[in-house]
Formats: structure tokens, sequence, C-alpha cells
């Protein structure tokens, strides 16, 4: 797939805000890594990915500045540096990573990341301390309890201080050993103030994870990949579920997976369009509730 012209797709993105009278979007689910850990996720989107089985385009392969500028481009303020473990011993070195990123971006939400090893605790500590805004918990790639009792700290930890997680915890594009809305439910029976976010809508198993959104008034879902053709024609999201989608409205956010995605940042904006959900939700997910929750 060719991606448009910058400039056109600038305009496009810049049509999208105009039309719900947002002069900047939030994205609370972009990617920054350190670029010999983002060219191995690049490779493992280039052969297809074996949890994936189809091509998968990378359409915003570009240097870091080059990257950044991009997003700018598109009128993003905000926007997250998620990374994460997949094996102990990462996540610190990806913590310090991120810290001076963020320190050199200002407009980057401060990012850190965890992994389920008895430095757990210390590693969270250490990032809060540094100023982390937002953690992420890739419960797939991980492939770790989010119940593991070497978490049991760093769970209480982030409730207390209500800094937003960030979870891939849904079972798309294949299920884990941890994925599904079973784990984290346990989770936030533990922990029901914990502020969670879901991220794709908690792709497949949308319904279960609105539910928790339902229950407990602190977990929140991000849009990432939702309603895309690439997604909808996988893991259609059910559209006797958007009610339920709509009621949510000040607990959705904007998330897009830039820049590994197979598609434009403009078709992710145009994908929420196609919903039929109305103008002010689609300015509270694009924009409003994560001003709210940042603070921004």
């Amino acid at each position: 797939m060719s991606v448009p012209e910058e400039s056109e797709e600038q305009a496009e993105v810049a049509a999208f805000r105009a039309s719900l009278g947002l002069e900047s979007l939030i994205d609370v689910h972009t990617h920054f890594m350190p670029q010999r850990v983002l060219a191995k996720v690049w490779a493992y989107f280039d052969e297809g990915g074996p949890l994936v089985g189809r091509p998968w385009p990378v359409n915003y392969r570009h240097e870091e500045q080059q990257r950044l500028e991009v997003l700018r481009g598109f009128g993003v303020k905000a926007f997250t540096s998620m990374l994460y473990p997949h094996k102990p011993g990462m996540a610190r070195w990806l913590n310090d990573w991120s810290a001076d990123f963020a320190a050199r971006t200002p407009d980057c939400l401060h990012t850190a990341t965890f992994y389920a090893e008895p430095s757990a605790a210390d590693d969270v500590r250490r990032a809060l301390d540094q100023g982390a805004r937002v953690f992420k918990s890739h419960l797939q790639v991980g492939g770790y309890d989010p119940n593991d009792p070497l978490l049991k700290e760093v769970w209480g930890m982030l409730a207390e201080a209500q800094v937003p997680v960030v979870t891939h915890c849904g079972s798309g594009p294949a299920p884990g050993a941890f994925t599904g809305p079973g784990p984290i439910a346990a989770l936030l029976a533990r922990h029901p103030q914990l502020p969670l976010v879901i991220a794709h809508l908690g792709m497949p198993e949308y319904e279960d994870f609105m539910g928790l959104a339902e229950q407990y008034d602190r977990v929140m879902l991000d849009t990432t990949m939702a309603f895309t053709s690439f997604v909808e024609a996988a893991a259609p999201f059910p559209r006797t579920a958007l009610p339920r989608l709509a009621a949510l409205q000040d607990r959705v956010l904007l998330g897009t997976d830039f820049p590994n995605i197979p598609y434009t940042y403009a078709e992710a904006l145009s994908s929420l369009e196609r919903t039929g959900l109305d103008t002010a939700w689609l300015r509270a997910v694009c924009h409003d509730n994560a001003a709210r929750l940042f603070d921004v």
C-alpha cells in the first residue's frame, strides 16, 4: 500500500480535525523505541509475523526525527513512546532510553514499562522517580500473567500513584497464555482503582473488555487499529455494541500504533468516523479525554 504524499495526508488529517473543531489530537498509543529494538519490530512485521499470517507493510518507516515531524504535521500535540520487554532484564534500560527520549521530546508523554521479574517493583519505582506518566504492559509479547506475585507491588504502586497503564491484553491477533478478559478481571478485582487503558478496544474480546470498563470507573479503552479495514477483515467490532461504546464516551482514547501501521494515519481517523458515532464522541476520543487524563 502506498502512502499519500505528506502534504496530501496532512490535509486529510487537518480536514478531520476541522470537522470536529479540534486544533490538535492526542494519541496515547504510538511507538518510539531504541532503533535496534524498533528494527527488530519492523523485521517481524516484514515477515507478516507468525501471529499475523498476512502482509503488514510498515507505512512510516522513517528515521526518528522524521517520524516526529510527521506526527506533529498531523497536529498531534501529545503522544507516547510505547515500548515493552519480551524477556527479563530489558525493562530498566528501555525505561532509561525512554526517559532520555522524553527529556529531548517535550511533546512526548514520558512512557515506561515493566516485566514480571524480581526487579519489577524497583524498576517501576525508578521510572516514576524519573517522571514517567504512563506505562505499557504487553501481556501478549511479554507472555506474563498480570497476576504474577512478582507484580503485586507494581500494581499497588501504580494504582496509588494513579498513573495510567496501557495494556495489550486482548487475544488479537492471536491468543497468548495470559490474554483475554479473565486475567485482567482478576487484577481489577484486587485493584479496582487502577487506571488501566485496554489497548485495541480489547480486540477481539471487545464486549468483554467494555464490560470491565462499565464495571470499573478507572478502566479506559484505546482505539488502536479498531474499525480499520485491516482489522475488520479478521476481527470486526460488533455493530450491535456501538451504543455501549458510545455510552463510554468519556473513557475512550485515541490510539493508532504509529508508525507500525499497514495503512495511513488518516485511515485510522476516518475509520472512527465511519462508526457513525457523533461529533461529541469523536472530539472526546481524539482529544478531550486524554487532555483531561494527562492534564495537557
